[in-house]
């Protein structure tokens, strides 16, 4: 029981590493938050409301995102999308994080 802890809080700190590289990704076109959680979760990575709203927020304050209300429905929405800035951001996070990967798939192999 103890192992399955210690897994669970360690592939925790693995998913937060890599939620912003994964929300910069995929804002190349405009979306809001329950969209983005919904197209994020068909990928495989589940990530709560309590979670990418401050990300979002916290992105956007940075300069990374941008936003905008759409208030022709009922219910105003807000919608992301990524920056200039934050594209070269998210393309230096994603070379970094796939250096990091190779590195790591070698470690894997030597192991073996």
């Amino acid at each position: 029981m103890k192992d399955n802890v210690i897994i669970d809080n360690l592939v925790q700190e693995l998913k937060r590493g890599t939620l912003v590289l994964a929300v910069l990704l995929n804002s190349s076109k405009p979306s809001y938050g329950y969209s983005m959680i919904n197209t994020l979760k068909d990928l495989g990575i589940e990530i709560e409301q309590n979670t990418l709203y401050p990300l979002l927020r916290r992105l956007e304050k940075q300069g990374l995102l941008e936003s905008s209300w759409d208030t022709t429905d009922s219910r105003p929405r807000k919608y992301y999308i990524i920056s200039e800035m934050g594209k070269g951001i998210r393309d230096s996070l994603y070379n970094e994080w796939n250096k990091t990967n190779k590195v790591i798939e070698t470690m894997v192999v030597k192991g073996e």
